[in-house]
């Protein structure tokens, strides 16, 4: 895809989930009159927030505390926005924790409100499931072990490759598979823990997971000496909060929540927490906010830094 097509990306998903009012509308915020799941959340006081455990700087968890990370941030912001939308009472958050087999899922069945984690949107997830304005840009890269003959998806061909089931790049990686990359296979793994033991024991010759994910995992494990990312973008991923499709009275919170947190600049805040100050184990990814992120933003409201 041309870079600068790219570049514009942000803007076409802010137009899909960022409508514009529609004729003879009512300036009057959809949510005065509840419907489903504002009205659900305001007669049980609970909004369930879906998470992953290990997308770090997401999403994480330790065993028995409550996830934090970025996506969390954002997804407690948007809370305060549906207790304000359900009568201002406060409301209790559930976590419920996702994987990336079951997290969509878990959204159409009505097992969670709000999926906070690292999920991408694209167009066929949009048929199942809404989505926030993007709030992050990624991409598919491969993770190998150091001193690796393999630097770039050239050097694929006739070698084993893993991914994640149920994520974009395992798609990714089926598709250069069946036409660009002679005799790659590809092999899944449910988690990405047991991807790399697989790059470690040489049952893979490369896991392909989305970059930032990659980052986090080996900076939060202290595995920069061992692994290495190389290696271009293989995809462009726009990450968003998804929540139930077709609920214009939550999409409208949503969106809403998103605007002040941009017009605040509140959200240049909550992505340098995670991505530029260290880490709650005290590491540091170091990732000023790209270009593209900060034009998406902008969008919403982000005044200049």
């Amino acid at each position: 895809m041309d870079r600068r097509a790219w570049l514009l990306l942000p803007c076409a998903w802010l137009s899909l989930v960022l409508p514009g009012k529609a004729v003879g509308q009512s300036d009057e915020p959809a949510t005065a009159v509840l419907t489903g799941a504002l009205q659900r959340i305001r007669e049980r006081g609970v909004v369930r927030i879906g998470f992953r455990e290990n997308a770090v700087p997401f999403a994480y968890a330790k065993p028995g505390s409550a996830p934090y990370g970025y996506s969390i941030d954002l997804c407690l912001a948007i809370v305060e926005d549906i207790a304000a939308a359900t009568g201002g009472k406060s409301l209790r958050v559930e976590y419920r924790p996702v994987t990336p087999q079951n997290r969509l899922d878990q959204i159409v069945q009505g097992s969670i409100d709000l999926e906070c984690g690292s999920t991408t949107i694209n167009a066929e997830r949009l048929q199942r499931v809404a989505f926030s304005p993007v709030i992050f840009l990624a991409g598919t890269r491969l993770l190998v072990k150091r001193g690796s003959a393999v630097h770039s998806v050239r050097d694929l061909a006739g070698r084993t490759v893993v991914a994640v089931s149920g994520t974009t790049n395992a798609r990714a990686m089926a598709t250069l598979a069946a036409g660009r990359v002679p005799g790659l296979r590809v092999v899944s793994a449910p988690t990405y823990a047991e991807a790399v033991e697989m790059v470690d024991r040489g049952a893979a010759d490369a896991l392909a997971a989305d970059d930032i994910l990659i980052m986090g995992l080996v900076a939060e494990r202290g595995w920069r000496d061992r692994y290495a990312m190389v290696g271009e973008p293989l995809t462009h991923d726009p990450y968003g909060i998804a929540y139930p499709r077709g609920d214009l009275a939550l999409q409208q919170v949503i969106n809403a929540a998103f605007v002040r947190l941009a017009t605040t600049a509140e959200l240049r805040t909550t992505y340098n927490k995670w991505f530029l100050r260290p880490l709650p184990t005290g590491v540091r990814l170091g990732l000023p906010m790209s270009t593209a992120l900060e034009r998406s933003f902008q969008v919403l409201g982000l005044p200049p830094e």
